[in-house]
C-alpha cells in the first residue's frame, strides 16, 4: 500500500437529503479513513445529527469554511453555520437547499482548482432545489463542473463492480481490469426526443476518446477494449430501424480507430452489457442516459460510482439521489459513497505515482 495520503474534498449535497448520513457512515469505516485525509464542505449540525441517529460518536474536527488550510486531522468539517438548522425537518426540494448545496460544491471546486484538495467527491444534490434557487441552467453536477473548470469536453462515466460474497465491497478496487461494468454516456441530461437535434459524430467520438484516456491513465489498462452501443433497436439492423448507426456512430468509431483505439460495434444495447460485465470489454459507450444507467444500477446499485471525464480535476460521486423519503430514518446505504471515496483515493494515488515515475525516468535520462 502506498504511503502517499491524498486530501479528498467531499461536498455534502442537499442538506435535506441523505448526503450527511452517507458521508458520516462512509468515513466512520477505518478502512476508508486509512486511504487519505478528508475535508467535508457542509453543515456540522446535520453531520452530528446523522452520527447521533446512527449511534456514532463524532470523530471529526470542525472549522469555519472560510479557514480552509492544511490539517493534521484525518477528517475535518468545514462548517457553513450560516445555513444552520437546515434539512432536519425539510426533507423536500427547497430554495435554501439549492443555495446551500451550490455553495458547498462551488467552494469545493475552487479548492480543487487551487490544488488545496487532490480530488472532489460529491454527495447528491436536488436538481429541483437548484432550479428553485435560480441555478436551473445547470441540470446537474457534470454541467456545472465543466463550466467552472472551463473544460472543453467532458463526459459522465459510471463504474460498477459487485464485491465478492461476504466482502460487502470493503476492500474492492475499482482500478484495473475486472469483471464488472464501466459505462460512458454520449448524452446526459437531455430529453430523449431532443437527442436527435444534437446527435453528431463528435457526440459519440468525444466520450470514446475521453474514456480511452481515462482507462489508461486512471485505471491502469494499457490497451482498453471499448464496445459501442447502437442507438436504435438491434443497432439499426443495417438501416431497417434507423440510420444513425451508419451516419453518426460508425464514422465516430472509425475516427477513434484512426487514433489507435480498440473500438468495436455498434452492438445492440440489449446484449452488449452482459458481455462487458463478463469481462469481454473494459467499457461500453452508451448513447443516452438510461441506456447506460439501467444496466449499471441493476448490476450494482449499492456500490457503483459516477465520475466526470475531461475535467482538470478529479471528481467522483455517488450513483444515487437525495432519497428524501428515507432521510432521518438511519436507512441510507453508504456503499456508493464508500466506493466513490475509494476510487478518488486510488486515482489520485495512481496519478501521483505515475508522476513520480515519470520524474525519476527524466532525471535518469538527463
Amino acid at each position: 500500500m502506498s504511503a502517499y495520503l491524498p486530501t479528498i474534498g467531499i461536498s455534502m449535497g442537499d442538506p435535506a437529503g441523505i448526503g450527511p448520513e452517507v458521508i458520516v457512515k462512509a468515513l466512520a469505516d477505518p478502512d476508508i479513513r486509512r486511504l487519505g485525509r478528508f475535508v467535508i464542505f457542509g453543515l456540522n449540525e446535520l453531520l452530528s445529527y446523522s452520527a447521533d441517529l446512527a449511534e456514532m460518536d463524532v470523530y471529526w474536527w470542525r472549522d469555519q469554511h472560510e479557514r480552509l488550510r492544511p490539517y493534521d486531522h484525518d477528517v475535518v468539517v468545514l462548517d457553513y453555520d450560516e445555513f444552520s438548522c437546515m434539512g432536519i425537518d425539510v426533507k423536500k426540494p427547497s430554495k435554501q437547499g439549492g443555495i446551500a448545496s451550490m455553495q458547498f460544491v462551488q467552494d469545493a471546486v475552487t479548492a480543487a482548482i487551487n490544488r488545496r484538495i487532490d480530488a472532489l467527491v460529491t454527495a447528491p444534490i436536488c436538481k429541483e432545489s437548484w432550479k428553485l434557487a435560480g441555478f436551473g441552467r445547470w441540470p446537474g453536477h457534470t454541467e456545472l463542473l465543466a463550466e467552472k473548470t472551463h473544460a472543453r469536453r467532458c463526459a459522465m462515466m459510471f463504474a460498477a463492480h459487485p464485491p465478492p460474497p461476504g466482502l460487502a465491497g470493503a476492500a474492492t478496487s475499482l482500478i484495473g481490469p475486472h469483471k464488472g461494468l464501466r459505462v460512458v454516456l454520449c448524452t446526459i441530461h437531455e430529453p430523449l426526443f431532443e437527442i436527435r437535434n444534437s446527435f453528431k459524430i463528435g457526440t459519440v467520438f468525444d466520450p470514446i476518446d475521453l474514456a480511452h484516456q481515462a482507462l489508461k491513465d486512471w485505471f491502469g489498462i494499457d490497451n482498453p477494449r471499448i464496445a459501442v452501443c447502437g442507438l436504435n433497436p438491434h443497432a439499426g439492423e443495417n438501416g431497417q430501424f434507423g440510420d444513425e448507426e451508419e451516419r453518426i456512430i460508425e464514422p465516430a468509431m472509425n475516427m477513434a480507430r484512426s487514433h489507435g483505439m480498440d473500438v468495436r460495434g455498434p452492438f445492440p444495447a440489449d446484449t452488449i452489457f452482459v458481455k462487458a460485465a463478463q469481462g469481454q470489454y473494459d467499457l461500453v459507450v452508451a448513447m443516452y442516459h438510461d441506456q447506460g444507467l439501467i444496466p449499471v444500477k441493476l448490476l450494482d446499485f449499492s456500490h457503483s460510482v459516477n465520475l466526470t471525464l475531461g475535467l482538470p480535476i478529479i471528481r467522483t460521486s455517488v450513483d444515487h439521489g437525495t432519497a428524501f423519503d428515507i432521510v432521518g430514518k438511519n436507512r441510507a446505504d453508504p456503499g456508493s459513497m464508500k466506493a466513490a471515496i475509494r476510487m478518488a483515493c486510488q486515482i489520485v494515488t495512481r496519478v501521483h505515482e505515475r508522476k513520480l515515475g515519470t520524474s525519476a525516468r527524466e532525471q535518469a535520462e538527463g
